[in-house]
């Protein structure tokens, strides 16, 4: 299914995220379903699917954002 922000994909497994992690990711989530960016079919746990670990970034975790990827860091601060 392609989303006008981000295009969703099948994955067995989410990544494990802190709790931190996980609020903020909601947020972002939230931030494009209160703007219409998504179809309605579209969930958080869809979205949840899309995070990707990071290498040498300290358990950062990184998800697709509207053509670019967002960092969240383990304490749930998101940065480009």
């Amino acid at each position: 299914m392609q989303l006008q922000c981000f295009t969703l994909r099948k994955v067995s497994e989410m990544v494990r995220t802190t709790k931190a992690q996980r609020q903020s990711i909601k947020r972002v989530f939230d931030r494009d379903a209160t703007r219409n960016r998504m179809p309605a079919e579209a969930t958080y746990r869809d979205f949840r699917k899309l995070v990707q670990p990071t290498f040498g970034c300290d358990g950062a975790v990184t998800v697709p954002w509207c053509g670019m990827w967002l960092c969240i860091e383990q304490d749930g601060y998101v940065h480009t």
